[in-house]
């Protein structure tokens, strides 16, 4: 009897030791190309992502800002884009996953149905894809900032 107790103590704190929190996603974090950083916050009980950091901020032809120009929306092109937000409307699934988001590519101005998986305290999985989540990219982000506890 007091083996099966102790297995059981063991197994509960393991569990809620690893047990994600939906606030997790907190922070800033870079991208696996390196170009930016993007701060991560909760607004109305959804998870939103900006730019905060560019690698390049400023365009290297004009010395200004540099600007979404590959945004299909033509109004958009000035928008500068750090402090642009590029991922949008993440609804906590429980176990370390945000889903029902986008994620904007201001690469080539594509927004992706997303998915979001914490692989550990430090990394994310953002996968973003059409349509079926099989077709897809996967890129891995690493933390920058811990979240305010």
């Amino acid at each position: 009897m007091k083996n099966t107790f102790f297995l059981l103590a063991i197994f509960l704190f393991s569990f809620i030791g690893n047990a994600q929190d939906a606030d997790d996603i907190v922070g800033v974090w870079e991208p696996g190309h390196g170009k930016a950083k993007v701060k991560i916050d909760k607004i109305d009980g959804k998870y939103y992502g900006k730019i905060v950091w560019l690698k390049e901020a400023k365009d290297p032809a004009t010395g200004e800002p540099k600007v979404d120009k590959n945004n299909p929306d033509e109004s958009m092109r000035n928008v500068p884009l750090r402090g642009y937000r590029i991922l949008k409307d993440f609804v906590y699934q429980g176990d370390g996953v945000w889903e029902e988001g986008t994620i904007y590519d201001p690469e080539n101005g594509t927004t992706y149905s997303c998915v979001i998986t914490m692989k550990d305290e430090n990394e994310l999985d953002i996968r973003g894809y059409v349509g079926v989540k099989t077709f897809g990219r996967t890129d891995t982000w690493r933390r920058l900032i811990l979240k305010k506890k």
